[in-house]
């Protein structure tokens, strides 16, 4: 059952998750800096502010994934801490902190994945109108731009955003995470096209910059599965259709991909007044070279009358400590989907579990529902990589971390953390995880 010889196996992390050194120099303050001051917004009241404090442990960390054997690591850059004020000057220590990780990493033979924006938002930004104001673009092009200067001789794949989904749909629409906005649909729709916008522009440059990048996106994607062999063109077309809300990927990705918003949000889009000039369209339209999506789950479904439902799952569907059934397909199906609607090789840039765990009497972390879980998703994995371009695999995520509301709740790593104190500890997934990157998955 052995993946092909050259992919690609990693983990991902998310820089608010996990560096800590908040007011570290002179780092500037994001969204959810200042989001998280506000009481009852985060489980527990817990704050990042230390987190992980990778920030001060990251050759420890590093050291810790060259154990684990991956050959790459997905991380995002702090916006603030790399320009305090989100645009202008650029800050040595910011400078310093990732180029010493490009060095380390470098060093320990891992190749950088570098994210760009996973929802950090410099807060001076935000106080000058964020993603609503027509400046947003340009301010994210010119950030592009210094990533692209100084970490390109290490770097040559770029995400340019992290689950638009997430952090507009969430951030500005429900009013769940930070910015903790609730605006019109039609103002969402205008954060939306500005963040497209930005995406084209920092593309553009990237490329100005680095002529051997790749370049992609990573979409939270939860698909739509087929109860029945026949019903799976009806699934892929549902899981693309528009449920007028602003979690669908390909609001955000045929818009990059193929220049033009999906036909099916078109009369949303009307019914909210939203309206762009038809000249955006050319600065949108990007060359991706990868679709990243973030797939944990999906929801089957089934053929109503005049539209569809979804199928309860069975009281026996095992439950993640997130609530999220544990659906495999959702990985094979997501990636078929994919191909099928865009034909660009497909990277799994977060996939992983989060369970009600602690260490045990003896110090030990013996999560084998997190193994059990590693086993039937990758099998669906190596299903889909069997039949289409599928590159890699990051697991979400390297260690237990601030899992934005819901705190340091919520277990997903292959490492214990203990936010008192910062200790690492390697759980059983940690060496399970370490023998499928060592035989490439041949003995799943």
């Amino acid at each position: 059952m052995a993946f092909k010889k050259d992919f690609l196996w990693g983990v991902a992390t998310a820089s608010y998750q996990i560096e800590g050194g908040a007011y570290a120099a002179d780092k500037g303050l994001s969204v959810w800096d200042v989001g998280a001051e506000t009481e009852g917004r985060i489980f527990n009241g817990h704050r990042s502010d230390v987190g992980c404090d990778h920030y001060h442990r990251m050759k420890e960390d590093v050291a810790l994934m060259k154990e684990l054997g991956i050959k790459a690591y997905r991380f995002s850059i702090n916006w603030s801490r790399l320009i305090p004020a989100g645009e202008g000057r650029v800050s040595e220590d910011g400078k310093r902190f990732y180029l010493e990780l490009l060095e380390e990493l470098k060093k320990a033979d891992i190749e950088p994945w570098i994210t760009l924006f996973h929802w950090d938002y410099p807060y001076a930004l935000y106080l000058r109108g964020g993603w609503l104001n027509p400046e947003s673009p340009v301010w994210f092009e010119k950030y592009a731009r210094v990533c692209g200067e100084l970490f390109g001789g290490y770097c040559s794949k770029f995400i340019l955003i992290n689950e638009p989904q997430c952090f507009i749909g969430l951030g500005h629409w429900s009013g769940e995470h930070a910015p903790f906005l609730k605006l019109s649909a039609g103002e969402v729709m205008r954060v939306a096209h500005n963040v497209l916008l930005a995406c084209g522009r920092a593309e553009k440059t990237l490329r100005e910059i680095l002529p051997n990048v790749k370049i992609g996106t990573a979409q939270a994607y939860w698909p739509l599965l087929p109860t029945t062999v026949s019903d799976y063109a009806f699934a892929r077309e549902e899981t693309f259709s528009c449920h007028k809300d602003f979690g669908s990927v390909n609001y955000y990705t045929d818009p990059l991909i193929f220049g033009n918003y999906p036909a099916c949000f078109e009369p949303w889009q009307r019914e909210c007044k939203f309206t762009y000039p038809a000249s955006d369209m050319a600065i949108i339209k990007s060359q991706v070279d990868f679709y990243g999506v973030n797939t944990y789950t999906g929801d089957y479904i089934r053929r109503t009358a005049d539209s569809f439902e979804r199928v309860p799952p069975p009281p026996e569907t095992p439950l993640t400590d997130m609530r999220w059934t544990v659906h495999p397909d959702s990985l094979y199906y997501g990636a078929r989907y994919v191909w099928d609607r865009y034909h660009l090789p497909v990277v799994y840039t977060e996939n992983g579990v989060a369970l009600a765990e602690w260490k045990d009497c003896d110090g030990k972390i013996l999560d084998y529902s997190r193994i059990d879980f590693l086993k039937r998703y990758l099998r669906a994995l190596s299903r889909a990589a069997d039949e289409l371009p599928v590159e890699g695999y990051f697991y979400w995520t390297l260690y237990d971390n601030f899992e934005w509301v819901e705190g340091f709740s919520k277990k997903f790593g292959l490492v214990h953390l203990d936010p008192a104190t910062g200790e690492r500890t390697p759980k059983e997934s940690f060496a399970f995880y370490r023998e499928i990157v060592r035989t490439n998955g041949k003995n799943l």
